[in-house]
């Protein structure tokens, strides 16, 4: 399947990723696959279930090591051997439920990990007001208004508040690459246009954006730079205006191959115009 390549850009890559493969076994799930992310810029993975996006995104944050391929972040190689390392790289990923905790409040969700604490030891203690009022603050940046109270707990959000709790706190800890895996999967489409908002919001500020999808409307609404994965090979790597919804939904789908395959069908009847076969 031929692959087509978007125009090189002359800045360095904040994430680059070079010839990645990886196998379980004598299972292959990725094959050489290369992508390239900038500042301030949205790399939209797309790709079919099946189609490889959940190991690449486990690679990325450092869950699994590659089979072979190399990482740099900002021009530099790296080894991610665990998500504390790709945490220290300024890499944040937020899963497609927001990775928070549906009992805890939102004030300690937010800072789970790094606790804020007040008072001297021995009697040091969790800071509460200031948590509250800080993750509050986050989310009403991300334009989240309706949440006003950081004791409330996280289960009580809707699913789009959860997601930007979790970005917003991405964003306050520093994370410079941000990889956001179907966040707008079972969400309405308020949510959805809303968590999209976000996703503006923090290219506009330089993060660098991969937003893995297999919602193809989404992934134009948002997206700069696009890559295609078919069963862990990367099938198309283009910009934005490049291609049609229609042409990437095709492409998804698996369409260069039944587009063969009608290619074939259409010089057959031709060749066999007039000839009417025998049923039976």
């Amino acid at each position: 399947m031929a692959t087509t390549q978007a125009a090189p850009s002359t800045a360095t890559p904040l994430l680059r990723l070079t010839d990645i493969s990886m196998s379980f076994g004598s299972t292959q799930v990725l094959t050489d696959v290369s992508l390239e992310v900038n500042r301030g810029e949205v790399l939209c993975l797309l790709g079919d279930n099946g189609a490889g996006k959940s190991t690449l995104i486990k690679i990325m944050s450092g869950v699994y090591q590659p089979k072979s391929g190399t990482i740099e972040v900002d021009g530099k190689p790296v080894v991610f051997r665990s998500p504390r390392d790709t945490a220290a790289h300024g890499i944040a990923t937020v899963h497609q439920f927001g990775g928070t905790f549906p009992l805890m409040t939102i004030g300690r969700s937010f800072f789970v990990g790094a606790e804020p604490e007040k008072g001297f030891w021995p009697l040091r203690r969790f800071d509460r007001r200031y948590a509250n009022e800080t993750a509050v603050r986050e989310m009403r940046q991300l334009g989240i208004t309706r949440v006003t109270d950081g004791d409330r707990l996280v289960g009580g959000l809707s699913g789009g508040e959860r997601q930007a709790l979790a970005i917003g706190r991405a964003v306050y800890f520093g994370a410079s690459i941000l990889i956001l895996d179907e966040p707008t999967a079972a969400l309405g489409v308020k949510e959805a246009a809303h968590v999209l908002r976000i996703v503006m919001g923090a290219r506009a500020k330089g993060i660098a954006v991969v937003f893995i999808t297999h919602q193809v409307t989404h992934a134009l609404t948002v997206g700069d730079h696009f890559a295609v994965l078919i069963r862990g090979a990367k099938a198309a790597d283009f910009r934005k205006g490049e291609k049609t919804r229609e042409e990437i939904t095709d492409l998804m789908a698996g369409g260069e191959a039944m587009a063969e395959l009608e290619a074939e069908l259409e010089a057959y009847e031709n060749a066999h115009e007039g000839h009417v076969p025998q049923i039976g």
